[in-house]
């Protein structure tokens, strides 16, 4: 894998026209940010088919932002560092070179390791693959960085550690002589040492063993510490490392376990949602999180479109929550969609532990954790697809998971889409800022007006519907969409405004 930079752009350059026509912006303490391209990873050529197993599945920056790290469907995991930290040269020198030092974060490849392998669960003649469904990052120690990697079953405890490559630098057995003294029958005459004496028949003058050596060559290594096994009945949905720096959570779509990071064959399940009767099952858990710096609480998200917050100070088992946020709808508006669209797929702390940010189908909303009447800003994401829900139903895009992440700072949210676009929006008081960005080299996006191939007529849509779906269509602006191209995974850089994405098998970088 190549990364490919994007030129800097001198000082004296004028902006780029904004990505998005937007409506007349109100009085707002953040001004809209100009996104560019900086790198791409494993970028497609035209016409290249994606094989399956390239495709990422997890995306995950390290606390410091100088590593980051991607899964995908073949099990392995991708490591990535960022430039100049290492040799960054003093600021003098900088200034003399005439570098930027305010310079956008820029990554190369590092190493790469097979985390995961296909399994079979005879027991219940279930396979289970080898993909990669969240990566976390945990406290590096010693110059070594250590990870955890979750497939639908097993946790994997990884470090990653450069080694001194160690070498032979002598033999004591000179080959070309040893070679030379054996007889064209193949029976081996006296082999020369390389001190001059001969090995006599029958006896030894002296042996030495090889040397080894460490030279100054490294190489980096991948080695597999703990395993965290048999623990689940369902497929683990997400894995959240606690502040402690000793503990972590695993959840299923029943069960979050704890776990000590370093007893791997012992968990304690501290919230259960299975009821006595499968029947009676209403709800399940679709993503858990630790809160960033309070080790006794948790978030949990679930398939009704609640969020609750746990309190492990309570009771070894909690089932009770401290406090739930959900919004409730509004009389006469559910219909048989309403349950699955307000599905949580990804709930995210905001740094200071403050606010929780969520993505169900439809929306991304942030929720005050001090607040639990209802969300403190809702953002559209899909709006334009409310009309066309019985297509998304058949071809089961509805199901589609995306993930969400926050700034550092906390004033900007962003989340993905359709025809491998993300949109950012601001979090700021009275601010409008919503921007629209395509995951390939030009992500300015041209939102087109288009109203008059803005809606299809009923009779389409049921044509639709009788075939199966479709997995094209128009949005609100008059774009063109594409359902089978998604924008699943994206993580944000914990301290400066650089948002890597994953469409398919490539990994593209944009800074602002």
């Amino acid at each position: 894998m190549n990364g490919a930079a994007a030129p800097e752009r001198s000082p004296s350059a004028s902006p780029p026209p904004p990505a998005q026509a937007h409506a007349p912006p109100s009085p707002s303490p953040t001004q809209p940010l100009d996104w560019k391209f900086s790198q791409v990873f494993g970028e497609r050529s035209a016409g290249e088919e994606v094989q399956e197993v390239d495709i990422i599945s997890a995306i995950e920056f390290n606390k410091s932002g100088h590593h980051l790290a991607t899964g995908d469907r073949g099990g392995r995991v991708v490591l990535f560092e960022r430039t100049g930290v290492k040799d960054r040269t003093c600021r003098k020198e900088a200034e003399k070179a005439d570098y930027s030092i305010s310079r956008h974060p820029e990554f190369r490849y590092k190493t790469e390791f097979q985390s995961h392998e296909p399994e079979f669960d005879y027991l219940k003649s279930l396979e289970i693959e080898e993909k990669i469904n969240q990566i976390k990052w945990c406290q590096a120690a010693n110059g070594a960085l250590f990870l955890l990697s979750t497939n639908d079953k097993t946790i994997k405890f990884w470090k990653v550690q450069e080694k001194k490559v160690k070498k032979v630098s002598e033999m004591n057995l000179d080959r070309s002589t040893a070679s030379a003294n054996v007889s064209p029958g193949g029976v081996g005459l006296s082999p020369s040492l390389s001190n001059g004496n001969s090995l006599r028949p029958g006896g030894i003058v002296s042996l030495r063993l090889p040397v080894v050596v460490t030279t100054q060559e490294t190489s980096l290594a991948a080695s597999c510490r703990r395993v965290y096994a048999h623990a689940h009945d369902y497929h683990i949905n997400s894995i959240s490392n606690n502040s402690d720096g000793e503990t972590f959570i695993s959840a299923d779509d029943l069960r979050i376990n704890l776990w000590n990071l370093e007893i791997s064959n012992q968990s304690f399940n501290i919230i259960d949602v299975k009821p006595t009767n499968m029947e009676d099952l209403t709800e399940v858990i679709t993503s858990a999180e630790f809160h960033p710096t309070h080790c006794n609480t948790l978030a949990y998200s679930s398939s009704k479109g609640s969020i609750r917050l746990v309190d492990l100070r309570q009771s070894a088992l909690c089932d009770t929550h401290s406090q739930i946020f959900e919004q409730h709808e509004a009389p006469g508006s559910r219909s048989f969609f309403t349950e699955i669209i307000a599905s949580i797929s990804d709930i995210k702390f905001s740094k200071d532990g403050r606010h929780i940010l969520s993505r169900d189908y439809m929306t991304l909303k942030l929720w005050d954790v001090k607040m639990n009447s209802g969300p403190v800003a809702t953002f559209q994401v899909h709006e334009y697809l409310r009309p066309k829900l019985c297509d998304l139903y058949e071809n089961d895009s509805i199901f589609d998971k995306f993930e969400c992440c926050q700034s550092g700072d906390g004033l900007r949210v962003a989340t993905g889409s359709y025809s491998n676009i993300f949109r950012v929006f601001s979090c700021g008081n009275g601010s409008n800022e919503a921007t629209t960005l395509e995951a390939t080299r030009n992500p300015t996006r041209k939102q087109l007006q288009n109203p008059t191939r803005a809606a299809r007529s009923l009779s389409t849509l049921t044509r639709a519907v009788r075939r199966g779906g479709e997995s094209t269509g128009i949005d609100a602006n008059g774009n063109s969409y594409d359902l089978n191209t998604k924008l699943l995974h994206l993580a944000w850089h914990p301290s400066e405004n650089l948002i890597a994405c994953a469409a398919a098998n490539s990994l593209y970088m944009y800074y602002a």
